[in-house]
């Protein structure tokens, strides 16, 4: 989904047309995931995506389709990339934007709320998704990226600045979403 700069849609178009280096301001969303005792599934892409190939970043990302409501395509992800299901997300950064280019001058542009899950389930990696999966403890991880130790992702690193230390969060207003996705859960 296109969006304009107060969120709202303006269109559609295909993921593979709009990722270079004008890329247009649309709609991703990242996640989190806990486990129960409170580590970080901190994941590394797929060595042939895109968009930052082989890099380590938070536990998945992805955009919703038209239509789809973000937690439904949340939830997508998460059972597509990780074979997980989420039955509870919480929504942590609903208003997170960011703009980022790699070294070859491809643009990633998004507004991109941010959610968290705990799961008990095992992690199946998607290959064509994921290259490699590590459960982190937060602190640490958290600790790590804002000393700029830790070698991430663009927009995890600023995700990671703004999320909470003890990687818990109770929640934000779902209203506070971009337009283009109303108050829909």
């Amino acid at each position: 989904m296109l969006l304009d700069e107060d969120g709202r849609s303006i269109g559609s178009a295909p993921k593979a047309s709009v990722h270079h280096r004008e890329t247009p301001l649309h709609l991703g969303f990242s996640c989190y995931v806990f486990d129960s005792d409170g580590r970080f599934l901190l994941t590394r892409r797929a060595a042939h995506k895109k968009t930052w190939p082989g890099v380590w970043t938070n536990s998945f990302c992805g955009h919703p389709s038209p239509g789809e409501d973000i937690a439904s395509a949340v939830r997508r992800r998460g059972q597509t990339e990780l074979g997980l299901d989420l039955p509870e997300l919480t929504l942590a950064l609903p208003a997170f934007r960011y703009r980022a280019v790699m070294p070859d001058g491809t643009a990633e542009n998004e507004m991109c709320p941010v959610f968290l899950s705990t799961v008990t389930a095992p992690v199946r990696a998607e290959p064509d998704e994921t290259d490699a999966v590590a459960w982190v403890d937060w602190a640490t991880f958290r600790v790590q990226v804002l000393a700029g130790e830790r070698d991430i992702s663009p927009w995890c690193a600023a995700q990671v600045a703004q999320l909470p230390p003890t990687g818990q969060d109770p929640g934000a207003d779902w209203g506070a979403l971009p337009p283009a996705l109303g108050t829909r859960r």
